[in-house]
């Protein structure tokens, strides 16, 4: 099924392009979440039409995560885990904490953002990428420390 993609869409393509999908995932997914539109030449009228308002949307987008991407890069976090007795924890550091702990902090991110990288599971300093936009990353810095 071919589709015109109205946002950039991981894995399929930018905003934009006319691509092939199969069928479910355009029905179910693409279509719904609006992330696409049927490629018929009224749709293709219809996108070009609206395609200022689309890059407007997208610039202020990126603009405002460049803005928070200036408040959470060089945050530090620290984590007190239970850990054993070769000093690796029991379980590991979720992207949930590490919300968690920006929110208390007065930055809310959504957890979904936050990318582990594998997940967290020894002691010590560990950066962890935050993407607030496809273009605009954040690090933050992540310490585990032992629970006393």
């Amino acid at each position: 099924m071919r589709v015109i993609l109205m946002q950039d869409v991981l894995h399929t393509g930018q905003r934009g392009d006319v691509v092939d999908v199969k069928p479910g995932l355009a029905r179910n997914y693409l279509i719904p979440q609006g992330l696409a539109l049927e490629a018929t030449p009224g749709n293709q009228k219809y996108f070009e039409q609206q395609k200022k308002k689309i890059d407007a949307r997208h610039a202020r987008a990126r603009e405002e995560a460049t803005e928070m991407a200036a408040g959470i890069n060089g945050v530090s976090l620290k984590i007190a885990k239970r850990v054993g007795e070769s000093e690796t924890l029991y379980g590991s550091v979720t992207a949930t904490e590490i919300a968690h702990l920006l929110e208390a902090k007065g930055i809310t991110v959504d957890r979904r953002r936050i990318d582990l990288e594998g997940g967290i599971k020894t002691l010590g300093e560990h950066p962890v990428r935050i993407e607030l936009h496809p273009e605009v990353v954040a690090e933050v810095m992540v310490t585990v420390v032992p629970e006393e």
